[in-house]
């Protein structure tokens, strides 16, 4: 009788923890992002202090101006996307292109970066849409890795066709690897760039809909 009251007790207890437990993976996670940028953009950095800088004129203690601040600079986040609407965008990158593309190293990280934000701007970069999101089975049946596959085009190597693939890496997806695979590990993800991009950044946390591999059909890039 002790023991099968202390396996219902125990039993209770799992069944409660597993209840939490993704309401607790979930701060976890949202715990880990801040603490992320609390080192790239807090009070302390130096981006930080930039922040504080453009709140010292409405407060004198310094958590506070880095709060105004940092509201300061999203509010100019609007009248900044306004102007780029109305024409800003040509001479905007035509400075980008000509200080920080132009700089060692700052500009390999720059054009890495505004290739992947360009993912999700169909009308800044359009050849973007081409990109296909893919499954990868690496060896055939083996492990599955989300990619995309920017061409239909393929590489002969040793008699085999094979095919470039982007993967990504979670939870940041602005950089990964460029690898090429044979093309019959290759299926169709019935996804978009933005689905994709979204899984990644949730580390999983957001799982791919099961409807979305598809064995049979080949991958079909547009033009």
């Amino acid at each position: 009788m002790l023991r099968r009251s202390l396996k219902s007790l125990v039993t209770t207890w799992l069944t409660g923890l597993l209840a939490l437990l993704p309401l607790a993976l979930t701060l976890a996670l949202l715990a880990w992002i801040f603490s992320l940028l609390n080192r790239l953009v807090g009070p302390s950095t130096l981006i930080g202090q930039v922040f504080a800088a453009l709140g010292q004129p409405f407060s004198s203690n310094g958590y506070m101006a880095y709060l105004l601040g940092s509201l300061v600079l999203l509010a100019s986040l609007y009248p900044l996307g306004l102007a780029v609407q109305l024409g800003l965008r040509r001479p905007l990158s035509w400075l980008i292109d000509r200080t920080l593309r132009r700089t060692p190293l700052i500009g390999n990280f720059y054009n890495l970066a505004d290739r992947f934000v360009g993912l999700l701007d169909k009308n800044k970069n359009p050849d973007i849409t081409t990109m296909a999101p893919v499954w990868c089975f690496f060896g055939g049946d083996g492990a599955a890795v989300l990619a995309l596959r920017p061409s239909s085009e393929t590489v002969e190597l040793e008699g085999r066709a094979y095919c470039a693939i982007l993967i990504p890496t979670a939870p940041i997806p602005v950089g990964g690897g460029l690898l090429y695979v044979p093309e019959t590990w290759i299926r169709p993800a019935d996804m978009g760039v933005d689905q994709l991009t979204s899984i990644y950044v949730s580390m999983g946390l957001t799982p791919p809909d099961k409807r979305n591999v598809e064995q049979t059909k080949p991958v079909v890039i547009k033009p």
